[in-house]
């Protein structure tokens, strides 16, 4: 069964590559190992700002590296989030059936593709980051060739038996959300590290 694994940073990949001469390291903006935390929102979801002000909280971490996903299945009561598509939706369901949950839910944080919480349950999100940190990690090597190419380096992982599907996610920062109907409707939604495009790039 292929594991579902956290996405590698928000950079244009261009090839696998272990570092020719010349190549210069691309410094990471967060810590080398951080954990993921995927929040899985939607603005048609009136539980789901407190989540997005957690994640946004957790932004300003360097241990971390927190991707807000939305949903597109609260569409229909409303409020079509401008930000939501099916592979969010797809990963969420990926994850109930891996984690064995029963069902999937707004907002779910899941930490490190092994925990999950409910998003806006600080503490419980926060035990989930701890004991994320505390497990081993693959240290990635980023850098870029004299053409602008981004290159990957991955280490052999001794404890990886089946094949390791590695994905990009590209996010926006922050964005600003009036609201005009739905459950959230008259409201402003500030939300954070916006996934806009998750694609697979290797495995």
């Amino acid at each position: 069964m292929a594991r579902l694994l956290p996405p590698l940073a928000a950079l244009g990949l261009a090839a696998f590559t272990t570092a020719a001469v010349g190549d210069q390291l691309v410094p990471a903006t967060v810590s080398d190992n951080p954990v993921v935390v995927e929040l899985f929102t939607s603005e048609g979801c009136n539980s789901c700002p407190p989540a997005d002000a957690l994640l946004g909280r957790l932004a300003g971490r360097h241990d971390i590296l927190p991707l807000a996903f939305h949903v597109d299945y609260w569409d229909y009561i409303g409020w079509r989030d401008p930000f939501g598509f099916p592979a969010a939706t797809e990963r969420q369901y990926a994850y109930g059936h891996e984690l064995g949950l029963n069902m999937v839910y707004t907002p779910q944080m899941v930490v490190d593709g092994s925990h999950d919480a409910v998003g806006s349950d600080e503490g419980a999100v926060g035990r989930a980051i701890a004991t994320a940190a505390a497990q081993p990690k693959l240290k990635l090597s980023v850098r870029r060739d004299a053409k602008g190419a981004y290159k990957v380096t991955i280490p052999a992982d001794p404890a990886q038996k089946d094949k390791a599907t590695v994905w990009i996610a590209l996010f926006d920062h922050a964005h600003k959300t009036p609201v005009a109907r739905g459950e959230n409707a008259g409201h402003t939604l500030t939300e954070f590290n916006i996934v806009r495009e998750w694609r697979k790039i290797g495995e």
